[in-house]
Formats: structure tokens, C-alpha cells, sequence
């Protein structure tokens, strides 16, 4: 690691995990900094594919059935939820700090909370203690999802100024990607350690949990962060206008707080949020219950790896797109065609029309994903790119927030219905239906949104004291 000249002439050698030692010297290619991000974000998007672990850890005790002293479904949907919280939580407290100390020691501190979650959750299932498993993959497991997410993303921000959206969606489309490959890895694990006497989730969890460790580490340490006052050679910035409510101005992460921009795009997110995280918490179910006798585990599991991919390539080709759009314009799309199609999800499924409800089910999860990625974008676009690491992590408290009304909605209205005799492949009719109004409610608070007042931006004097 070389060495930095501070003011004075003295050379000194900054910590290897420290800013200064990310800062990228000159001739360093843009393009090796979505490699980085893409390998954490791989890593941590192993959440969207817990489903397939929900069944079998309902049987750990009987093994090839549940028993009374099992767990239910119920009680394991709070792991998830416990995780998006705490991923929200930290996003929002740690926003600051990743700002303060560089991405690659927030991206290894993420390493240190994901991987070691899953050691901890490993212990609860060997010794059947539901609070191990809430601790370790929700709170420590959710403090790493929340630290390896917010941190590549603002760092690639900053090196691609002039296609914010195409920046986001590379790194966060890693996030929706990771189920692709977990999904059937984790099936393939739990088979392999499967024996007489256990369901192999545990030796699943310590197999993934080092594997993931080692992956966001080698990530932490290839991330670099632009020089002061980088832009990409021949690059003008793009002229001010309200219309496209583009701003060349900053607004610093505690003024945001007093915008109505940011509890606007709080509630956009949020929404298109519980719209779509419920269904990924249960896909693997909810498919096997709507098409009973038809669908088995191993095509519910693949189910799980489809949603993934459309997920992960909405993420790129939304953000992408909204580069030409505007950000605001893909989110009345998000929000319009997500309403029509969860309204007729329901008509399809009692059909016994597969291809179709897999197909608006892909559709929908492809606008949840680039929800995701847009919404970055969306933030600097609106607050300027000073400050919008912490920004984006609070704004992530929503997805802290709709990770919990999102599986509530699902798995209790779902447990309501079956409890009161309504058929398991009824049962997520009423569901829908619910977030096809919420995603209404989604669509008008895109349309308040508008550009933020110039007395919240900071003046030079301002942005050179907060640096």
C-alpha cells in the first residue's frame, strides 16, 4: 500500500482499512469497482431465498414431519423480518459512520455480522432455540446485510455521475441476484448433510456462513473510493432543471430529514416494498399451496431461483432505464402495472394457470427489485451525492418497516383465512388485493414528490467545512 502526502510534506501510511488507503490512485479503472460490489451484494441477497429453509425447520425435531414441539411458520417468518429490520436500523445509524470511515471497513465489518449470523443460527438449530436463530441471522445477520448493502452503493454513486441508475443497479442487482444462487444451493447442502437424525440446515448454515465471510471479504478489500473532485474524462454535469428535478446542489444528511421529499420517497419505497417482500418471504409455500399436488418442493424452490433472477434483472434494466425516464416516471410504472397484476393474480391461481401466475409474479418482482436500485439514484438526483450514503440509509428504515408489514400481511392474514376454513389455495386472495391498494397509495405520493427547496441546500462554504 502506498504511501499519502499530508499538508506539510510528510508522508505517512494510513491503516489498510482506513479512507485514506481507499482513495484510488491515478490510471485505476471505474469499471473494477462493480466486481467489489457485486461480491458482497451476492453474498447478502442469500435473504431472499430463506424460504426454502422455512420448511424444513419445521421438522427439525420429527425430521420427516413436524410435531407439536416444532416450530410453525409463523414463528420462523419473524427471522426474516427481524433481519430487514435490523438492515434498515443499521443502514440508518451507520450512515454516518460509513461516510466517516470508507467502505472497505464497513464492508468487512458486514463479512464479520452475515457470516458470523449463520453460525449463530446454526447453534439454535442444533441446540432448538428459536432466539439464537432470531439473533443470529436477524439481529447480527441483519446488522451485516444492512453495513454490505448501503456501502458499495454509495461508492459506486460517486464513479458513475453520469449513469447514476445503471451505478445502483449494478451493485444492488447482486442483492436480488443472490437467491439465484442460494435458493438451489441450499437445497443441494441440506440433501447432502440430510440424515436420520438431522435436516442438515444447520451444517448448511456453517457451510454458507464461511463461504459468504470469505466472498465480502475479498470484497472489502478491492473497493476503492474516487479522489476529491473526480469525474469521468469528457463528462459535463447535466444543467439544473426543475423539471427533471436533477440538482448540482447538496443537502447535508440531517437537513434531509427536514424535507418533504425524503418522507415522500420514504413512503414510495415502503410501499413498493411491503407490495413485494411478503411474497418473497413465503414464495416457496405460497406456490405449493395455490397449486397443491401440483408444484413439489424442488419446483417451488426453482420458483424461488426464478423470482431471484427476474429480481436481480429488474434491478439492473429498471435503473437503467430511468437514467432516460427520470426516476420519477419509473416509479408510476412500478406502481400502475404492479396494481393491475396483483389484482389478477388471484383469477389465475384459481384457474390452475401456472405460466401466467408465475409470469405476473416475475413481472412484479422485477419492479420490487428495481425499486431498489432506482431509489438511490432518486435520492441523489434530489439531495446531491454529498451526502447520500446516509441518506439512503435512513431513507432504508423503510424497508425496516415494510420487512415487517409485508410478511405480517402475508403469513397472518394467511393463517386468519386457513384458521376460519377458507382452502390453503384461497388463502392469499384478500393479500393481494391488499397491496394492489397500497401500491395506489404508492402511486399518488410519487406524484407529490417535487423538488427540493433551495434553502436546504448548503452552500460551498458549508460543503467544504462538512468534508
Amino acid at each position: 500500500m502506498s504511501s499519502i502526502t499530508e499538508p506539510g510534506g510528510n508522508a505517512s501510511s494510513p491503516s489498510f482499512f482506513s479512507k485514506q488507503a481507499t482513495i484510488a490512485q491515478a490510471g485505476f479503472s471505474r469499471w473494477m469497482v462493480p466486481p467489489a460490489a457485486l461480491a458482497v451484494h451476492l453474498c447478502i441477497g442469500q435473504a431472499y431465498a430463506f424460504s426454502v429453509f422455512n420448511g424444513p425447520l419445521t421438522k427439525v425435531i420429527g425430521i420427516t414431519q413436524s410435531t407439536p414441539d416444532d416450530w410453525s411458520l409463523t414463528t420462523l417468518g419473524w427471522i426474516f423480518s427481524l433481519a430487514i429490520v435490523c438492515l434498515g436500523l443499521s443502514a440508518a445509524f451507520a450512515g454516518k459512520w460509513l461516510e466517516k470511515v470508507g467502505p472497505r471497513r464497513t464492508m468487512f465489518t458486514a463479512a464479520c455480522c452475515f457470516g458470523g449470523g449463520f453460525i449463530v443460527s446454526a447453534i439454535g438449530v442444533w441446540t432448538h432455540q428459536i432466539a439464537l436463530l432470531y439473533l443470529g441471522y436477524g439481529v447480527i445477520g441483519g446488522i451485516g446485510l444492512g453495513l454490505g448493502y448501503v456501502s458499495p452503493v454509495s461508492t459506486l454513486i460517486r464513479w458513475f455521475p453520469d449513469r447514476r441508475g445503471m451505478a445502483t443497479g449494478m451493485a444492488i442487482m447482486g442483492f436480488g441476484g443472490g437467491a439465484m444462487i442460494a435458493a438451489p444451493l441450499s437445497v443441494a447442502l441440506m440433501n447432502h448433510f440430510k440424515s436420520a437424525t438431522s435436516i442438515g440446515v444447520a451444517e448448511t448454515f456453517i457451510v454458507l456462513g464461511i463461504a459468504y465471510f470469505i466472498s465480502m471479504s475479498i470484497g472489502a478489500l478491492a473497493i476503492r473510493v474516487p479522489p476529491a473532485d473526480w469525474k469521468p474524462a469528457g463528462w459535463t454535469p447535466p444543467v439544473e432543471t426543475k423539471q427533471k428535478m436533477i440538482t448540482r446542489n447538496h443537502v447535508h444528511i440531517d437537513q434531509a430529514l427536514k424535507t418533504p421529499q425524503f418522507y415522500l420517497i420514504w413512503l414510495v419505497l415502503f410501499l413498493n416494498v411491503t407490495a413485494g417482500i411478503g411474497i418473497l418471504g413465503q414464495a416457496s409455500v405460497m406456490i405449493q399451496e395455490s397449486f397443491k399436488d401440483t408444484v413439489s418442493a424442488a419446483a417451488a424452490a426453482g420458483f424461488v431461483g426464478l423470482l431471484s433472477l427476474f429480481n436481480m434483472g429488474g434491478r439492473f434494466v429498471w435503473a437503467s432505464a430511468s437514467d432516460y425516464v427520470g426516476r420519477k416516471n419509473t416509479y408510476f410504472i412500478f406502481f400502475a402495472l404492479g396494481a393491475v397484476l396483483y389484482w389478477l393474480v388471484p383469477s389465475f391461481a384459481s384457474t390452475g394457470n401456472i405460466a401466467l401466475f408465475v409470469l405476473c409474479y416475475c413481472v412484479i418482482l422485477s419492479m420490487y427489485g428495481g425499486g431498489f436500485s432506482t431509489v438511490p439514484a432518486y435520492l441523489a438526483d434530489m439531495f446531491g451525492t454529498a451526502f447520500v450514503g446516509g441518506i439512503h440509509g435512513r431513507l432504508l428504515t423503510a424497508w425496516a418497516a415494510a420487512g415487517v408489514a409485508g410478511p405480517v400481511l402475508v403469513n397472518y392474514i394467511r393463517a386468519y383465512q386457513v384458521a376460519h376454513g377458507v382452502a390453503k389455495a384461497d388463502a392469499y386472495t384478500m393479500t393481494v388485493h391488499i397491496m394492489t391498494v397500497l401500491l395506489v397509495i404508492g402511486f399518488i405520493c410519487n406524484l407529490l414528490v417535487k423538488h427540493v427547496h433551495d434553502k436546504h441546500h448548503m452552500t460551498d462554504a458549508q460543503l467544504a467545512a462538512a468534508k
